[in-house]
């Protein structure tokens, strides 16, 4: 078995030394683990600091203690790095793949990306996933050596195969990226990339439940109708039977997470054997994911989980709040198409080789909330308050 960082790697995971390697030469760092050098590549990109300012669920302005989806993307790290230690995966590269995940996304969540995906449907589409794969491997360029962040082959496969519940990637929909060699690998990524998706989903599902708490779209007595917080919650309230939600929410949070992380991790265990995983290849190729909630718990998750889309993405404040994002981009979408000399230099200069339609949709997923409010204002406010 291999060693990465503080765990002992099972045969099917990831060896770093055995990496796929880099599109672009580079001269190898001994010193270095290639999966800690994308790591820093990531966080030091100006795409990852832009999450800070796009949207979880509920609009970045709307209170600082509401996840954005930086904060988001943390905790996802911090999961997936849980997941891998406890099933001797890759830790470095599962976080790595985490971090970069939802690089690709839209301002205003996913309000913005549906709109987006609308106004592409003429050319190829929007999808962020694929849109990821593209800031790394196209849009950012901060070597001089090449273009993109030239991370190595197991983030990128990661990348286009990143799937949940809720999020399907669409490799079709990348423009200007070879995406064939990734693909081809097998139906499913790593298991280090199945954790990091199985980790995006635990995330979202338990923090978009607190934040609809701290925005009081929900209430407890709600909550005591599901089996996930009813498990989570009993023993907390036993000890506390007098404190208000806010005074346990964490407790209980924290519990429900690691509920489901470790079901994860035994549904995972249970599945290498009776799969007969024994190497990466195998994990690409099973007839399932690896990397899933067992059979039992899974009714509980969607339970859940349908809960939040009822209660909480079709909220009439969040309806709202989306109608108007889809407004704003729609508005500014059609004034660059119109006239893409209005765009920064810089992608102006890309509009010949690749299209209007490509180069304004990567303008635009690359707005944060706030700038993409400020360029309506500066583009509309004369005419039309916002």
């Amino acid at each position: 078995m291999s060693q990465t960082a503080n765990s002992v790697l099972a045969p099917h995971a990831v060896d770093p030394t055995k990496t796929r390697g880099r599109v672009h030469s580079e001269s190898p760092d001994a010193s270095r683990d290639p999966f800690e050098l994308d790591r820093h590549r990531i966080l030091a990109s100006p795409s990852f600091r832009r999450l800070q300012y796009k949207t979880q669920v509920l609009v970045t302005d709307e209170h600082d203690h509401f996840r954005t989806r930086l904060t988001h993307t943390l905790e996802v790290a911090q999961i997936a790095r849980r997941l891998a230690v406890a099933v001797e995966a890759n830790e470095r590269l599962a976080e790595s793949i985490a971090l970069a995940h939802d690089l690709g996304h839209a301002p205003f969540g996913h309000a913005g990306e549906a709109m987006l995906a609308e106004l592409m449907a003429c050319a190829r589409g929007f999808e962020h996933n694929a849109q990821a794969l593209r800031i790394v491997d196209y849009l950012e360029h901060p070597y001089p050596g090449f273009r993109g962040l030239n991370l190595s082959y197991e983030v990128r496969e990661g990348l286009i195969k990143h799937a949940t519940e809720f999020d399907k990637p669409e490799p079709s929909t990348v423009d200007g990226v070879e995406v064939d060699d990734l693909l081809a690998s097998g139906p499913h990524p790593s298991l280090e990339a199945q954790l990091a998706s199985v980790a995006d989903r635990i995330a979202y599902d338990c923090h978009d439940l607190e934040d609809a708490l701290g925005a009081h779209l929900i209430g407890e007595a709600e909550l005591n109708n599901l089996e996930l917080w009813v498990d989570a919650s009993v023993p907390v309230r036993e000890q506390h039977p007098r404190s208000n939600l806010f005074a346990v929410r964490r407790p209980v949070l924290d519990a429900m997470v690691d509920r489901m992380i470790y079901d994860c991790v035994a549904e995972t265990h249970r599945r290498v054997r009776s799969l007969g995983i024994c190497t990466l290849d195998d994990v690409r190729n099973a007839e399932t994911p690896i990397a899933d909630f067992s059979e039992g718990f899974l009714p509980d998750v969607r339970e859940m989980e349908g809960f939040l889309a009822e209660r909480v993405y079709r909220h009439h404040r969040l309806v709202r709040m989306d109608t108007k994002a889809r407004r704003f981009i729609a508005r500014l979408f059609a004034a660059y198409i119109a006239d893409p000399a209005m765009l920064p230099p810089r992608f102006a200069r890309r509009v010949d080789a690749q299209g209007a339609h490509r180069v304004v949709c990567d303008y635009i997923a690359g707005m944060t909330d706030r700038f993409c409010l400020d360029e309506y204002k500066r583009l509309f406010e004369p005419y039309e308050r916002v």
